[in-house]
């Protein structure tokens, strides 16, 4: 199957219309129909059911859609490390949860170009389940989730544990029902889950964020409360900017680190593991002084 023609697939899918596609394609609208009847003859399956206001997925189009997506990422990743500059001599590639791209993200890339500067590096920021799919079909070389995923051919390991508390940009008491400015900061399924068994008596909040960063600049900038990391926290905390809601309940969160057990490079794979531990442990040694994670 041809690349481009699952790239026309996707970019329908995703935009809903054949003239969407053809214009964020920067081709004819006539070149994207051939292109998916091309396809939906290979497969001898309609993939669209056209409307008039537009298209939608049939059931063999939306099965379809994980392997052109999937096909497609990893021909992108293979053109990039095929091509790779004469001075690097390979490429290797983090998952982040997105809750720990600031904190770790930067302070890694800055370990890996001292420690291997013949290597390139990529970052890829996700929620954990996209980012566990992605090291299953190898388009990652470790990933650090919030899910200790126990499958053939991977090995999970503790990376660190957050502690996750309860800050206002005011003083309060920590209260059943959530206040009108309370930021809802997604802290993935576990953290849902206990957050309801906690706060049984609330209500669905104003506004919720998946990226602990947004949520904590909302409130800086407009006032509120939400759960952070403590350590993420602690000079807003020492400066007087945030305040520790009193007797709240705190949450603890595991942060997990994925891996191939059988890796194509295992000398650079062991290089990027110990960056990211280093990282870590600096980050813990910047803090109070506690050993529980970031």
């Amino acid at each position: 199957m041809n690349i481009n023609h699952m790239k026309a697939f996707i970019e329908v899918a995703k935009s809903g219309g054949f003239q969407l596609a053809a214009d964020r394609l920067h081709i004819t609208q006539s070149t994207v129909s051939a292109r998916i009847k091309v396809l939906e003859t290979q497969l001898g399956r309609q993939l669209f059911v056209r409307k008039r206001e537009g298209c939608e997925l049939t059931v063999a189009g939306r099965h379809f859609h994980r392997f052109a997506y999937t096909a497609v990422r990893a021909w992108e990743q293979a053109r990039q490390e095929v091509a790779l500059p004469e001075e690097l001599n390979a490429v290797v590639t983090l998952g982040v949860q997105m809750n720990h791209w600031e904190r770790i993200a930067p302070a890694w890339v800055d370990t890996m170009q001292l420690r291997a500067p013949d290597v390139g590096t990529r970052v890829v920021a996700d929620y954990s389940e996209n980012l566990l799919t992605d090291l299953s079909d190898g388009l990652i070389d470790l990933a650090i989730t919030y899910i200790p995923r126990q499958q053939a051919g991977l090995a999970c390991e503790l990376l660190m544990e957050d502690q996750l508390v309860l800050a206002s940009t005011a003083p309060r008491k920590v209260t059943k029902h959530w206040q009108q400015d309370y930021v809802f900061v997604d802290w993935g399924a576990e953290f849902r889950a206990a957050h309801s068994l906690a706060y049984p008596e609330t209500r669905a909040p104003r506004l919720s964020v998946g990226m602990s960063m947004i949520g904590l600049d909302y409130i800086l900038k407009y006032g509120g409360a939400g759960y952070f990391s403590a350590r993420t926290i602690e000079p807003l905390l020492k400066t007087g900017q945030l305040h520790l809601i009193e007797k709240a309940p705190t949450f603890q969160r595991p942060v997990y680190l994925l891996h191939p057990l059988v890796a194509i490079d295992a000398e650079l794979l062991e290089v990027a593991k110990k960056g990211l531990k280093d990282v870590v442990k600096d980050k813990v040694n910047q803090s109070s002084g506690s050993d529980d994670g970031i």
